[in-house]
């Protein structure tokens, strides 16, 4: 039974995580320095690769929740990864299921930033 909760507790913030990456004003998106060089338009398509992004699999994502993922672009390896604060941004939230306790932030950066 419990394993059944974590599951589904798992494809719940999955689904607010991908909801998040299509709806960007859900929270807070932030761009390193190294993704705001590659100019206006590499940001707009790197966000779009962002936003879209579906290759989940075991090594980017060993809980199901879709929280963070590598892809490349122009032969430059990408992160992003989606972190969920509580609303006063000084912890972690105290419930990741529930968007009424929840700041999500999704930082997108360059490999070699991390």
């Amino acid at each position: 039974m419990e394993n059944l909760m974590e599951n589904s507790q798992f494809q719940s913030i999955a689904e607010q995580n991908d909801d998040f990456r299509l709806h960007p004003s859900k929270g807070t998106f932030c761009l390193t320095s190294g993704i705001r060089a590659l100019g206006k338009d590499s940001v707009r398509e790197i966000i779009d690769i962002v936003r879209n992004f579906n290759n989940f699999n075991e090594d980017n994502d060993p809980y199901g929740e879709h929280d963070f993922g590598v892809f490349y672009y122009r032969n430059r390896q990408i992160f992003f990864k989606i972190d969920n604060y509580d609303r006063e941004f000084l912890y972690l939230s105290p419930d990741v299921t529930n968007p009424k306790l929840t700041n999500k932030v999704l930082t997108v950066m360059l490999a070699q930033e991390y």
